[in-house]
């Protein structure tokens, strides 16, 4: 028996059971979050490669995803601004605001790509829209192609009525406009004369916060352990 001075470690089963499952869980916590890091890292592997690639020249007929996630794409065609939606809570350098996203019917088709136009803040009332100013005719438009996130937490099931909403879900703007989509939404880069902020945060943002969070976690395992054998030290009768 492990002894330490006058006293000899004596460890209890419902300590013993609490201390190991109080340890299984932070452990678990911490492999999550440093998952998550390693995932936003390698997004940002990915993005910075295909920045090295040429300008993809977005077709009418469907793409595969795939083949054009994070790529530099442009598209030509027409905005059909009666379609555009607001994405709500989106802050920018502090201030709070919307993304504009509207639709482009590319060129030679009926395909349309829903485009990120970029930021817009809010106003003091919040019943008040923004004015969003539209390039009217053909126009080119440069930016990432970046596919939507289908994991997402809503509180209101009726997130796509009018024009704010809460998340996007393609399949879901697709039957709310009625219109046909490419299945990735263009990030514009390009500049237009529309007074809309476009600043992209890298998919690889967040990652040392996941990797602190993991730290925090797997001290903490480390605590629970190290309080467990101290106190299963008892003093010999």
């Amino acid at each position: 028996m492990l002894t330490l001075g006058k006293r000899r470690f004596r460890p209890a089963f419902l300590p013993g059971l609490a201390a190991l499952a109080a340890i299984a869980l932070t452990v678990s916590l911490g492999n999550w979050q440093t998952r998550r890091a390693e995932e936003k890292l390698a997004l940002g592997r990915d993005l910075d490669a295909a920045a090295l690639q040429a300008v993809l020249a977005l077709p009418a007929h469907p793409v595969d995803a795939r083949d054009y996630e994070f790529r530099r794409i442009s598209a030509r065609g027409e905005y059909s601004a009666k379609h555009t939606i607001l994405l709500d809570n989106k802050v920018l350098r502090g201030s709070a605001g919307y993304q504009v996203l509207t639709p482009l019917r590319v060129a030679g088709g009926d395909l349309s790509v829903l485009v990120n136009r970029g930021w817009v803040a809010a106003g003091v009332r919040r019943d008040i829209l923004p004015q969003i100013r539209t390039p009217a005719g053909v126009v080119t438009v440069e930016g990432i192609a970046v596919v939507p996130s289908r994991h997402i937490l809503e509180l209101d099931a009726k997130t796509e009525e009018g024009s704010v909403w809460q998340n996007l879900v393609l399949e879901r703007y697709a039957k709310w406009s009625g219109l046909k989509l490419q299945p990735v939404v263009l990030q514009q880069t390009s500049d237009a004369a529309d007074g809309l902020m476009r600043a992209w945060a890298r998919p690889d943002t967040g990652a040392d916060m996941h990797r602190g969070y993991a730290f925090q976690w797997y001290a903490l395992a480390a605590t629970v352990l190290i309080l467990y054998v101290v106190f299963s030290f008892k003093r010999a009768a």
